[in-house]
Parts: C-alpha cells; structure tokens; sequence
C-alpha cells in the first residue's frame, strides 16, 4: 500500500528540513523539486570521520541544490529510501544520516551523527550489478529511535528537477506475532574431528525481529540481507577450545531450498540468544550471494569459520531458511582444528 504524506516546513540553522509524516510497515511516498532546495557550498561535513557520508573526491555529485527532508525512525525498525527522478537523464545524488531524537543539526554544521550514507551515480561499471537513474540508502535502529534527515542533491551543478521520494518503513511487529520459544540443539565438537548433525527447519521457528544481527556489537549480517534469515532457525550449541579454528557448514538435501548460516561466539557461561543477542566476540554469517565474486563459485552449502585463541568460547550456530523457507532437511558439520 502506498500513502500519499503531507509535508510541513521546519527551519533551521543552514539548510531548512521539510518535516515528512512516515507510516510504519508501509510506502510512504512525496514529491519534491531542486528548485526548491539550495546549494551547499562547504560540503567538508560530509568527508569529516565522525560523519563519513561521502568523500571529498565525490563532491562534484552533491554540487547541486540540496533539498533536505526529516522524519523519526521508530526502535527495532529499518528502512530503505528511494530517490526517483523525474526525468531518467537527470543525474541526482541521496544521502542521509541519523541522529538522537533531540539533534536537528543539517548540513554544513553537522558535526557528528550515528551513521550516514550516500549514493550517487558511480564513477565506472560494478561486477553483478547496475545502475539505472534511481537512488537508494539505507538506516536501522535497535533499541533507541532516531531522527532521519533525507538529502536529496543535484550532481554537477544540477539546480532544479522534479522527484519522488519513497520511503520504505518496517518496524517491529505486533503482538500478534510473539517470538515462540527458539529450538534449541547441544552439539558436540571435538578438536582434530569431523562431526555431523541431521535436522529440519520445521523443527525450528521464526526470529521475527532480525535487528540484532545488524547491530554493530554484533554485525553478523546487514539489515538488508534479512530476507535470507526471514524464516525459520534452529540453533545448536557447543564449544570451541582454546587454540582452534572451527569450520562450520550447512548442507541441505534438497539443493534447491535456499539456506543460510550464522555462528557468534561468547563466552561460555553466556546464555544470550536471538533476538536478545546485545553483544558477542564475533559473529559471521554466509547466504546465498546476490552477485557473483570472482574466482569464485557458490553452490547449495554455506560455511561460516571461527576462530579462538588463548580461550575457550560458547559457539552458538544458527540455520535459517531464506524467504521464509520453513521447512527442509540438512546435515549440519562441525569441523575442529589446531589454530
């Protein structure tokens, strides 16, 4: 469902920020002109290390009028914004960053934010993927809300050209779909052996809430690789010895059912898991690629490794079905090794 959102002006210092009205789990959509906007003519904000957004070698793509939107992202949400011209030859550029609830500094004072991100058209091909005349970045939030600001910006000079912006927010669900209690598996390892373990993913349950992954004390995986663990995950856990290296890996018996893995490490006396995963020492995590890399090749299998030095860690490993796969047999193994 797309919904049409009103927009109201607020001003501030610098660039003034239109205050746009974002409807949870659902497209909220508005339009805009570069006319409308401004130049930003010291963009040195934006390469500084506590904003990172872009660097200064990319500043002739935000030479333009900037016009700058706000909204607020809710706790345990993410949220994908899209920046589509009007006209298709148009080179426009995006970026955005987020801030605590009570900051609604823009640009050119901004002098530190939680995270910022920029796209813009790129400087020559990437391997996999293309580029049409659309824009796109990307926010989440774990435990906290955030303000958003949306720049849109005209490269080379651009200063006018009609847009539409679409904003993608998901948020938490409701209590209607309750995390069920997660199955879970003891699975033994031994150093300097092989050992394999047979399950099903209709012996698992959803994680509805994926934010944990995304978090950076975590940083399994990306807010936007949670369509490959939207299904269900059965969990098993053992222990890695000082001194090791652990090869964890998933096969599923049907080749054709899309699986993922992840594996975090902790310390052993720990008894946190999804979703109220907070921290760990590392997590990795493997799912089917959405490009190829070269000299390269994936099949059906997904292997995460981990390692431990001078300790020993809990070893936490986790099976999930990609777009909401819920059931299918695999034969996970744990493979222990001198480090």
């Amino acid at each position: 469902m797309v919904v049409m959102t009103t927009v109201s002006m607020i001003s501030f210092a610098q660039l003034e920020a239109k205050k746009v009205s974002v409807v949870p789990n659902e497209i909220s959509t508005f339009s805009g002109d570069l006319s409308k906007g401004e130049k930003v003519d010291d963009l040195s904000w934006a390469s500084t290390s506590s904003n990172a957004c872009f660097p200064g070698t990319q500043n002739k793509k935000f030479r333009g009028n900037h016009v700058l939107y706000q909204f607020e992202i809710p706790p345990y949400s993410e949220v994908t914004i899209k920046l589509i011209p009007k006209d298709k030859k148009a080179n426009f550029s995006l970026y955005g960053y987020q801030v605590g609830t009570t900051n609604f500094s823009t640009p050119p004072n901004l002098s530190s934010c939680v995270s910022c991100e920029a796209d813009h058209k790129w400087d020559y091909p990437k391997k996999g993927k293309t580029q049409d005349h659309t824009r796109s970045i990307f926010f989440n939030s774990i435990k906290n809300p955030y303000n958003i600001f949306i720049g849109v910006a005209g490269a080379d000079g651009l200063s006018s050209g009609e847009f539409t912006v679409e904003i993608d927010l998901k948020s938490k669900v409701d209590e209607s779909d309750k995390q069920e209690k997660l199955k879970i598996y003891s699975a033994e390892s031994v150093k300097g052996k092989t050992l394999a373990y047979a399950g099903d993913l209709s012996d698992g349950t959803r994680v509805y809430d994926l934010s944990w992954a995304a978090n950076s004390s975590v940083a399994c995986f990306p807010g936007t690789q949670n369509t490959k663990f939207n299904g269900n995950h059965v969990l098993y856990v053992t222990e890695i010895p000082p001194h090791s290296k652990m090869k964890i890996t998933v096969i599923p018996e049907n080749k054709g059912d899309n699986m993922s893995i992840y594996a975090y490490q902790d310390g052993t006396t720990s008894k946190a898991y999804p979703p109220n995963l907070n921290s760990c020492v590392s997590c990795e995590a493997e799912h089917k690629w959405d490009y190829p890399k070269k000299g390269k090749k994936q099949d059906h299998t997904r292997t995460v490794e981990l390692n431990a030095i001078n300790n020993p860690y809990r070893v936490v490993i986790g099976v999930a079905g990609a777009d909401g796969l819920a059931e299918g047999k695999f034969r996970i193994q744990i493979q222990v090794t001198d480090y």
